[in-house]
Parts: C-alpha cells; structure tokens; sequence
C-alpha cells in the first residue's frame, strides 16, 4: 500500500464533496477542510454553509474559513497541520504563499480534459456545445488558472439526453475516483507528468450570465435543445417571450423535431396539447416551462389553463 499522507482540502459546492468523501475514507489523513466563509442566502437571508462545510463538520473535520488567504494568521494556521499535500477542488484562485507551502505540492480536480474548457463551467459548456465526450483531469497547480502540469485524467461520454445535472453526477464519481488514484501516484512518487498543449484552438468555459443563457431561435433545434440540457437543472435556459406583454420565460425541458419548415424562427404552433417552436433549422418541442413568478410546469399542464395569443413569438436574441 502506498504511504499515508496528510492532506489539506480545499473546495465549497457539492461537487467537491465526493472527491473529500473518497478521500477522507482512504487511508490517506485529511488534516484540515479549507472552504468559504458563511453567507447569507435567499429571501430570508439565512446564514448558508457550503457543502463542503457541512460534510467536513459531520465528519469531525477541522474546517478553516479565511476571507483572506494571504493573511498572515491564515498562512501561520496552515502550515501548522504540516500537510503533505493540497488538494484544490472547485475553489478560488490560490496564492502562491499557499499552493506552494507542501512539500509534494498542491493539486487541482477540474470537470474537464484539459486544456479544453478551461474556467468556471466546464460541464455546462461541453453540454452546450455539443461535445461527445469530456472528463476530469488532475494537474498541479501553478500561477496560472488551470494551466498546470497534468497528472492524470479519466473520459467519459456525453449521453445525448445528459443534462448538466445527470453529467455532474458522473464527473463527480469519476473525479474522486481519479483523485484518490492521484493521491495514490504522488504518494509512490515520483510523478510523470506532462505539459497542457496549447497548439490547437481551445474552447472556454465562461461564466454563465444572462447574455449566455438566452435562447436564440435562429439557431438549430438541436443547438438550442443542447443549451437547454447544458443549463438545466441551474441556472435554467431563458427567452423573451411577446405574449400580451413582454414576459421572460425559463425553458426546461425541451425535444428536438427533425422538420422543415417555413415558419419565422421564435414563431410557434400548439397541436395536440405540445408547443412546437420555429428554429433556425428544424422545430423544438417544448416540454417544461416557467412562467414569470410561477412554478415549473408541464407544457400540456399549463394549457389547460393558459392560452397564448394568436401572435405570441418568442424573441431570437
């Protein structure tokens, strides 16, 4: 068995707590949790941890919260769990005082193959564009956001109905899958790795904001249906739709139609109980849609009460 090795872990969301799971029931020691400070969230402003929090307290783990991690009283209380390693999943930007404090260094899970889709939402944009295939990958952490030495990295396939929801789940079983086996290498040591190359066009994976999460119906069904999978559960794919009023509807669900035809891109039919939009190339069902300051609904749910005007059309962006 490999050496046992003491660990600082660093990360917040959900995803990050299957890697600190596999982790914590190695025989490798996790030492210290490192995650964001509390805050207040939703309407009634109740004071929110982070998931990572909650797992790490749940399973008696010393949890570190610094708002500032170039502080001094920060630096001093991390270098006192004397860890031989850090492992970085889904956090901020780290300084140098603190990715370079261990002495087998300091590596980060990214929901990629690098160098492809580098940033902050990789899985939401291998889903949107369209992507067969994407991965996690294992590389050490430099000055740079996600430009470090690859360790290790493990593919999967993109299913044609995963949404970001169902390809989360299964990056985040495979990142802790390949994080414990990179913990494992570091500890036989030494540890091959290799540079990310840069010679062919990359794609990025931005923030999500309003600008690109807006439906365009000029585009093809299936351009659009993969937008939607790609948002979906959160933050949820949204159009402008003239309807009486201008109203901003959230599109959940929806089913490409292989169709030609001749309407304008955004325009709409109900048939059967289903609404058929226009698009660039081809038609998209419909399925589940959010009406401003309603509930989630079933398209055929929501005409049983709901009619659109004769001349409602979604915006094309």
């Amino acid at each position: 068995m490999n050496n046992s090795l003491k660990i600082v872990f660093f990360g917040t969301p959900e995803f990050a707590t299957g890697v600190l799971h596999t982790l914590h029931k190695s025989h490798h020691e996790i030492v210290a949790v490192v995650t964001a400070p509390d805050k207040p969230a939703g309407r009634g402003r109740k004071i929110n941890e982070s998931d990572v929090k909650k797992y790490a307290i749940a399973h008696s783990l010393t949890v570190l919260q610094p708002n500032n991690l170039k502080s001094e009283d920060f630096l001093k209380e991390l270098a006192s769990f004397q860890a031989d390693l850090q492992v970085i999943v889904a956090f901020r930007m780290l300084p140098k005082a603190v990715w370079n404090m261990p002495k087998l260094g300091t590596f980060n899970l990214h929901a990629s193959l690098l160098p492809q889709y580098r940033g902050a939402a990789p899985i939401n944009w291998a889903i949107i564009n369209q992507e067969k295939t994407t991965g996690v990958t294992t590389f050490f952490i430099d000055d740079k956001i996600d430009t470090g030495a690859i360790i290790s990295n493990r593919e999967t396939i993109i299913e044609a109905v995963d949404t970001v929801g169902t390809l989360y789940s299964k990056l985040m079983t495979l990142g802790a899958l390949l994080s414990l086996e990179t913990v494992n290498k570091i500890a036989a040591g030494p540890v091959a790795t290799s540079l990310q190359n840069n010679s062919f066009e990359l794609k990025e994976a931005p923030k999500l904001n309003n600008e690109n999460t807006l439906i365009d119906f000029t585009k093809s069904a299936a351009a659009i249906d993969a937008l939607i999978r790609g948002l979906s559960p959160y933050p949820v794919a949204k159009s402008l739709l003239f309807d009486k009023e201008e109203l901003i509807v959230k599109i959940h669900k929806s089913r490409v139609i292989e169709k030609d035809h001749k309407m304008k891109p955004g325009s709409f039919v109900i048939e059967n109980n289903k609404m058929i939009v226009a698009c660039g190339k081809n038609m998209l069902e419909i399925e589940e849609i959010q009406l401003p300051n309603k509930k989630r609904m079933k398209v055929k749910d929501l005409l049983n009460g709901y009619s659109f005007a004769e001349n409602a059309i979604f915006d094309v962006a």
